[in-house]
């Protein structure tokens, strides 16, 4: 039978007719085919409509579908891919901007790249309408399958549906989505698959001895890369009975000790806590110990413990230990290497890190620094064993599993007891001959952030630890009751602040979510208390079930820091979700319009977390807060009340006298703890905190009333801006995420709150009295009907306008975004972009407003050709 496949020449007859090559970079031709070895490349796109252009390296072209939602590792989403034209191999390189008036004119990224692997006869395949595959990219990583919708539309021209087969890298949607937590481009990077790229035979020459790789080089899967400055560590699971199929874990003693990870660069060594916090001066002996053992620069991931008398650890002379200054006989157990060597380990199976890390520790030994064993044997054995010792239970990871930043069920715990961290709120006193305290009143905190009450522990001191938690206590005394409501408080209870954080064992829980049979262990200073929670035990993943992915991420685990320069265009990376956010009810929706569910508005956040703090530096904010979804109640919250968001700071009380301290978004990490704490929407001040009592801008909110339709809104702005234009103001557009439009003159720092407020009322009245069929200066739906509010009262002291970027609590959670003057004809409503829709926008960012802070104004001028006399 004669060969059907057209030449690639023929082929790319449509691909040529569509493009004229004299106005587009796009290649018309080129690329060597490569059929032992053939390459994809997934192009995200900005043209009409985002979407992720999907191609594969076949019979000399590229294959290719528009993938609309882009990939997902979830195997129940089925994404629809529409075939487009083939298109040379030379493409597969091609990043740049198609001009208007072109075929597929926006944007493109190179999004992933890499090489696929065809699991059944690929030619055959791509006639029948099934292409079942391997990937093996920087982001895009397991089995795949392409497979056609016959019928549905005209012949080679039906849909085919993307699908991620089951198999180690699958991944609930709810608790990853690649396209969101990967936004950015691989261009720079490597062309050879992240799970294959081979280092380089000349790099890092000049490197210190100490990094250089052990002696059988880096295992298969390591990745060259720099080392990052803080690292958030995998954390486990807690459930309910051992793996079944036990053959696939490893098993190691949970020690009851401090998780610390070890950062090791050019001699120098720095212990960080799983939270991020620096205890190198706290463990100087330890220190000194790493260092003479010459590591190799990298992060070390393991446990510090006292060792006991009678049993292998003893948290509380551990804790005695950090207080009395005697650390010189902690031990560290180290189980773990994420990076070492200049490369980056972390999609290394767990087996092939693990034996790289026993060479290091056995290389130069030192007694206090110990290599973590496993054990081989039933795994109830092993748990029955280590309750015998006294130990607090065993941990089990998957033989095969990748190193994540976040907790994950590759790793789970079995605990010989109900044992974890409570909240300290309060405490009684002691009865008879006892000293220090009688007991402690212990909290847990809900899903809605609230401290609820858990119960007493009065058992498990010493005549040492009773004394030191007195004083601590004392520290923290406060004037009422830290817990939301609770039964059984016992009388005359004495309250703290809830900030400590105590670790507790105990038989059970109530039906009333109070624990009984309670013995204390100790108090812990590498937790915060915003972070406790009941830890529920989940039940183990069977044999049969998808195991959890290895790590798919490059970009730094750490929140990125505000930004301090000029509006950037769109973010290099998202900010990564950090392993200690717990996000409660993450399937829990949010808008039912949009579907939109708590666990997305908080990746919603993390994908634009470093445009918006450009927004948010040093601005007073409140908060609208939506518990029960934006149909359920709303609340403003301008003060932290009774519990922490991390990343969300207290300002200075004096900044607005007689009231609590005003918040700040301090840190990316700050909105998304905030998103998980059902904040919606984030309003800012018209000043920064430094300068609070001098408006850096003044703020126009066009609000139409009843019967105001789009494009008389968009004529208002228009006007708005042309008067302002008069008057010698720069004028700066953005999408309010509701109905309307802001219209933002940025200030110098000259004139106080009254002045603002008053000119911009002036502006607000003079615009009315000339086109009062367009506009009225006074608030009310019933002073609106026909017509548009400008409201002048954002400009007040106090008040404030949503910040850009920031979602509404409103049908379709539409997002406030920076635009172009030029743009405004375009746009189709004040929340012509949603959460659902951002990606359509992030190729823009805050690129829009660049020149904004350039472009600051006096008011002199303008309040003189007004007429208007400042007080």
């Amino acid at each position: 039978m004669a060969d059907e496949r057209p030449s690639p020449s023929d082929a790319l007859k449509t691909y040529r007719a569509k493009r004229r090559f004299d106005a587009t970079p796009e290649p018309a031709e080129g690329g060597a085919a490569n059929e032992q070895e053939r390459a994809f490349v997934v192009q995200k796109h900005w043209a009409t409509r985002l979407h992720y252009d999907f191609r594969l390296e076949l019979e000399g072209t590229m294959k290719s579908w528009a993938v609309p939602k882009g990939p997902s590792y979830d195997p129940a989403d089925k994404r629809m891919a529409m075939p487009t034209e083939d298109h040379p191999i030379a493409y597969n390189r091609f990043e740049g901007t198609i001009p208007p008036g072109n075929y597929g004119a926006g944007k493109v990224i190179i999004w992933d790249k890499g090489t696929w692997i065809p699991l059944e006869d690929p030619h055959k395949g791509w006639r029948d309408g099934k292409l079942k595959f391997e990937l093996r990219g920087h982001k895009l990583h397991g089995q795949w399958t392409l497979v056609r919708m016959k019928g549905r539309g005209n012949g080679r021209e039906d849909p085919w549906l993307l699908i991620k087969e089951r198999d180690a890298f699958a991944r609930p949607a709810g608790e990853f989505s690649v396209v969101d937590e990967r936004p950015d481009s691989v261009r720079e990077l490597d062309d050879r698959p992240a799970a294959q790229a081979a280092p380089a035979a000349d790099t890092q020459q000049d490197a210190p001895a100490a990094s250089a790789a052990p002696a059988s080089g880096p295992p298969e899967g390591a990745v060259r890369a720099k080392l990052p400055e803080m690292l958030q560590p995998e954390l486990a699971v807690l459930v309910d009975e051992p793996p079944s199929d036990p053959q696939n874990w490893v098993f190691e003693i949970k020690f009851d000790g401090y998780r610390m990870l070890a950062r090791a660069e050019a001699g120098e060594v720095r212990l960080v806590t799983r939270n991020g916090n620096d205890w190198t001066s706290r463990l100087s002996a330890l220190v000194r110990a790493l260092q003479s053992m010459e590591l190799p620069d990298g992060w070390y991931d393991g446990e510090i413990i006292m060792p006991g008398q009678d049993t292998p650890a003893d948290f509380q002379a551990l804790q005695g230990a950090f207080d009395s200054q005697r650390t010189e006989q902690i031990a560290y157990y180290l189980f773990d290497l994420p990076y070492c060597a200049g490369y980056d380990l972390r999609n290394v199976p767990l087996g092939q890190r693990r034996e790289v890390l026993q060479r290091i520790v056995q290389r130069k030994p030192h007694a206090n620094v110990r290599f973590s064993e496993v054990f081989e044997a039933p795994p109830s054995d092993i748990l029955a064993s280590a309750c015998r010792l006294g130990l607090e239970g065993v941990i089990a990871k998957r033989r095969d599993s990748g190193y994540v930043c976040r907790r994950s069920s590759d790793w789970i715990k079995l605990k010989c007891a109900h044992r974890q961290e409570f909240v300290i709120g309060g405490w009684t006193d002691p009865k008879g001959s006892r000293t220090g305290v009688g007991s402690l009143l212990l909290g847990v905190h809900g899903d809605d952030g609230k401290l609820l009450y858990a119960g007493n522990v009065g058992t498990g001191f010493n005549e040492r630890t009773l004394r030191e938690v007195r004083e601590r206590v004392n520290e923290l005394a406060a004037p009422k009751s830290p817990f939301e409501g609770g039964v059984g408080i016992p009388r005359g209870a004495h309250w703290v602040r809830p900030e400590l954080v105590c670790e507790v064992s105990f038989g059970e829980w109530t039906r009333e979510g109070k624990v009984r049979h309670s013995v204390f262990h100790g108090l812990r200073s590498d937790k915060p208390a915003a972070e406790i929670t009941v830890e529920t035990a989940r039940h183990v993943p069977s044999a049969d079930a998808p195991a959890k992915p290895k790590e798919l991420r490059r970009s730094k685990s750490a929140p990125t820091k505000p930004a301090t320069t000029a509006p950037s265009k769109a973010p290099a990376a998202a900010v990564t979700l950090p392993a200690n956010l717990r996000v409660s009810n993450p399937e829990r929706v949010v808008d039912p319009q949009s579907g939109i569910t708590k666990i997305q508005l908080v990746r919603y956040y993390a994908l634009v977390a470093p445009l918006m703090m450009e927004h948010l530096k040093r601005r007073p904010i409140a908060m609208v807060r939506a518990p029960d979804g934006i149909e359920g109640q709303l609340f403003f919250q301008k003060h932290l009340e009774r519990y922490k968001m991390a990343g969300v700071e207290q300002l200075d009380p004096k900044i607005f006298p007689g009231h609590p301290p005003m918040l700040e978004i301090a840190t990316p990490e700050g909105l998304l703890s905030a998103a998980q704490m059902n904040v919606i929407e984030f309003h800012t001040w018209n000043a920064v905190a430094n300068k609070a009592d001098q408006p850096d801008r003044m703020t126009f909110d066009l609000d139409p009333g009843e019967g105001i339709g789009w494009p008389q809104v968009q004529e208002a702005a228009v006007l708005v801006r042309a008067f302002l234009t008069e008057l010698g103001l720069p004028a700066w557009l953005k999408t309010s995420g509701g109905k309307g439009l802001h219209v933002v003159v940025p200030l110098k720092h000259k004139h106080g709150w009254d002045t603002i407020k008053d000119f911009s009322q002036a502006i607000v009245e003079h615009l009315a009295r000339t086109i009062p069929q367009r506009f009225v200066s006074k608030s009310g739906p019933k002073n609106r009907v026909g017509r548009i509010f400008i409201d002048y009262l954002r400009n007040g002291f106090g008040a404030t306008t949503v910040s850009a970027w920031s979602a509404r609590a409103r049908p379709g959670l539409g997002i406030s975004v920076p635009v172009r003057w030029e743009e405004l004809q375009g746009l189709k409503s004040g929340a012509h972009w949603t959460v659902a829709s951002v990606h359509e926008r992030l190729a823009e960012g805050n690129e829009p407003w660049a020149g904004y802070r350039e472009s600051s104004a006096s008011l002199q001028a303008a309040m003189k050709a007004l007429g208007f006399q400042a007080d």
